[in-house]
C-alpha cells in the first residue's frame, strides 16, 4: 500500500485551526528563539527551523494535529554537532552542522519508506524517561553559563569545567533577569498561561524592563536577526569528518523519530485520531531536509506547542501550517525587537523547559516501583548526560531487553512439565491420567505452554534430560500459540535423540505457526536416515492434534491389546 504524499487540507474546521495555529505559534516564538541561541547557530536558525519543519511537517506528515519545530532533545544535539564541526572547522563547520540536518532528514525519509514506524517507539518507559531526564538535566547544565551573564562554553563536560569560574565572577544584572524569568514562567498562573504563554510574557516583560532600567548596561543579548527570506545553505562535506556527520544524521533521524512519534500518541490521546507512523516520519524527514537546507534548526514533534493547539481548536494540518506561516511573518518585521532580548532571559525560558522535561513522576516512583527499572533509567540518565544520546538509547533498550527475556524466559520454563505419572496439578483429564497409570511411567508427557522464546530453548533441554527411563515419548505442543526457531531447533534435538533411542514419538500441534515451522524442520527426516543406514524399521514420527489421542496410541503400542 503507498502512501499518499501531500495531506489534503480542509477547511470545515477553520476558525479553531485558526486559532490553534496563531496560539502554538505565540507558544513557538520564544522558544525557537531560545534553541536557536543555545544552538550556537543564532536565534534565526531556530525561527527558521520551527518554520520549515513546522510547514512541511504538517503539510507531509501523517498526525493532523501536530506542531513541529526545534525542541529540547533535538538541540542539544544540534548543539553538539555544531560546537564539535566548528571547532576543527571554522570556515565551514557551521555549513557541514546544516548539511547534517539534511542527512537526518533523509534518513527519517527512508525509516518511513521501509515502515518503520510502528517498531521506533518499542523502546521500554524506563529507558525513555531516563533519556528525557538526561536531555533536561544537559538543557539546564547548559543555560547556567548565559544566566550567570557569560558566554556558553560547548558541551556538559566543559559547562562543569568553567561553571566554578564563572560562578565566581557572575554579571548581576543577567542573573538578576534571568531569575526574575524564572520566577513568571514558574508562578504565572495556569489561567493566564492559557491565553498568553508564561515565556512569551517573560520574554516582553522582562526585556522590556531591561531596556528601561538597564538600557546602558553591559549585558549579552541576542542582537538583532536577519529579515525577509532565508538563503540557501549547499551541503558541505568534508572526507576527514564523513563517519562523525554519519553518526550525528543517525543520531537526529533515530531522536527525532521517536521525538515526533512520542508527541503523535499524546496527539492521538487528546484529539481522539489515529496517525500514521511512516507518514509522519517522511514528513518529518522532509522538514528538516528543507530546514538544513535554509540555515535552520532540526525539528521534531513539539508535545507542549501540539497540546495547546488542540485546545485552542486546531484538528488538522491546517493549523500547523498557520503556525508555521505566522512565524514567517514574524521572520520579516520582527528582527529590530528581537535586538534587545538579553541571554539571560533566553536561559531562564530554557531552564523551565529542562526542568520541564525532567520525568519528575517517575523518578519519585521509580523506586516504588522496581529497583531494576530505577537502575535502568539513572543509568540511562547517565549515559545521555556525560556519554552520548545513541549510546544511552542503545545501552538501555538492551539491558532493559536482556532482563525482560530473563522473566519471560522463567515464566515459559514454568510451564515445561514433564510428566509420567499424573499429579493434583495437571491439567489432564480422567481419560488421560487413567492411560498414564497404566503405562506405569513408560509413558512421558512432555508438555510445553504459552509463547516459546529462544529464552525457553534451554529449558526445554534441560527438563527432558533430567527422564531418561520411557518408552513412548508425547511432545504436548497443544496450548503453545508461537514458537521461536531456538526453541523449535531444541524440539528438533529431542526428536532426534528419540528417534536415535528406538523411541517413537508423538508431536501434539494445531493447526498454525508452530505447525507450519514443524513441518518446515523436516522432522521425518530423521526416521528416513536411520532407515538408510541401518536398514531396519526404525520408530516413527506421529503428529496429531489431540493429547489423549497420542496418549492412547503410546500405550497401545508399548503394552499390546490394552483397551483405551
Amino acid at each position: 500500500m503507498s502512501i499518499p504524499l501531500v495531506n489534503t487540507l480542509s477547511f470545515r474546521h477553520w476558525r479553531g485551526d485558526v486559532f490553534g495555529g496563531v496560539t502554538a505559534a505565540v507558544v513557538a516564538l520564544p522558544l525557537a528563539l531560545a534553541f536557536g541561541v543555545a544552538s550556537g547557530a543564532g536565534a534565526i536558525a531556530g525561527l527558521y527551523g520551527a518554520i520549515f519543519t513546522g510547514f512541511f511537517a504538517a503539510l507531509l506528515g501523517g498526525t493532523p494535529t501536530q506542531v513541529s519545530g526545534p525542541t529540547g532533545p533535538m538541540t542539544v544535539v544540534i548543539t553538539t554537532v555544531i560546537a564539535s564541526l566548528m571547532a576543527r572547522h571554522p570556515d565551514t563547520g557551521l555549513a557541514m552542522a546544516f548539511t547534517v540536518v539534511m542527512m537526518g532528514g533523509l534518513l527519517q525519509i527512508g525509516f518511513g519508506l521501509m515502515r518503520l514506524g510502528q517498531y521506533i517507539t518499542l523502546l521500554p518507559y524506563t529507558v525513555i524517561s531516563g533519556f528525557m531526564s538526561g536531555i533536561g538535566v544537559i538543557i539546564v547544565l547548559l543555560q547556567l553559563p548565559p544566566l550567570l551573564g557569560h558566554q556558553a562554553v560547548g558541551g556538559v563536560i566543559d559547562t562543569l569545567q568553567s561553571l566554578p569560574t564563572q560562578l565566581s565572577q557572575p554579571n548581576g544584572v543577567a542573573v538578576g533577569l534571568g531569575l526574575l524569568t524564572l520566577l513568571i514562567v514558574f508562578l504565572v498562573p495556569t489561567k493566564i498561561n492559557r491565553v498568553l504563554p508564561a515565556p512569551l510574557i517573560a520574554l516582553v516583560v522582562v526585556t522590556a524592563f531591561s531596556v528601561m532600567v538597564f538600557g546602558q548596561a553591559e549585558l549579552p543579548r541576542i542582537g538583532e536577526i536577519p529579515t525577509g527570506l532565508p538563503t540557501r545553505q549547499m551541503p558541505t562535506f568534508s572526507l576527514s569528518e564523513l563517519d562523525d556527520m554519519l553518526r550525528y544524521s543517525i543520531m537526529l533521524a533515530v531522536l527525532g523519530s521517536i521525538d515526533s512519534l512520542l508527541t503523535s500518541l499524546v496527539a492521538d490521546s487528546i484529539s481522539q485520531t489515529q496517525h500514521d507512523s511512516d507518514k509522519e516520519l517522511i514528513g518529518q524527514g522532509i522538514g528538516n531536509v528543507v530546514s538544513g537546507l535554509f540555515g535552520g534548526l532540526p525539528g521534531a514533534g513539539a508535545t507542549m506547542r501540539t497540546v495547546v493547539n488542540v485546545q485552542a481548536g486546531g484538528r488538522t494540518p491546517l493549523s500547523g501550517i498557520i503556525h508555521a506561516l505566522v512565524l514567517l511573518m514574524v521572520v520579516f518585521w520582527a528582527g529590530p525587537l528581537t535586538a534587545q532580548i538579553p541571554n539571560a532571559v533566553l536561559a531562564g525560558i530554557l531552564l523551565k523547559v529542562g526542568f520541564d522535561i525532567l520525568d519528575w513522576g517517575f523518578i519519585k516512583r521509580a523506586p516504588r516501583i522496581s529497583m531494576r527499572g530505577t537502575g535502568i533509567m539513572y543509568l540511562v540518565l547517565f549515559l545521555t548526560v556525560f556519554i552520548d544520546l545513541i549510546t544511552a538509547v542503545l545501552v538501555g533498550a538492551f539491558v532493559a531487553n536482556v532482563l525482560t527475556i530473563k522473566r519471560l524466559t522463567d515464566v515459559q520454563s514454568d510451564r515445561i512439565k514433564t510428566i509420567t505419572a499424573a499429579t493434583e496439578d495437571s491439567n489432564l483429564s480422567a481419560a488421560e491420567t487413567a492411560i498414564l497409570t497404566q503405562s506405569k511411567g513408560d509413558i512421558l508427557l512432555f508438555q510445553l505452554g504459552g509463547p516459546m522464546s529462544f529464552g525457553a530453548a534451554k529449558s526445554i533441554s534441560r527438563r527432558l534430560s533430567l527422564v531418561r527411563d520411557y518408552k513412548a515419548l508425547v511432545l504436548d505442543l497443544g496450548d503453545v500459540p508461537t514458537i521461536g526457531v531456538t526453541a523449535a531447533l531444541a524440539i528438533e534435538s529431542i526428536v532426534q535423540d528419540s528417534i536415535r533411542r528406538d523411541r517413537t514419538v508423538w508431536i501434539v500441534v494445531k493447526p498454525g505457526q508452530v505447525k507450519r515451522r514443524l513441518q518446515t524442520l523436516d522432522l521425518q527426516r530423521f526416521v528416513t536416515q536411520r532407515k538408510r543406514t541401518e536398514g531396519t524399521a526404525p520408530p516413527a514420527i506421529h503428529l496429531v492434534e489431540s493429547r489423549h489421542q497420542a496418549l492412547a496410541a503410546a500405550l497401545a503400542l508399548i503394552q499390546p491389546g490394552v483397551v483405551v
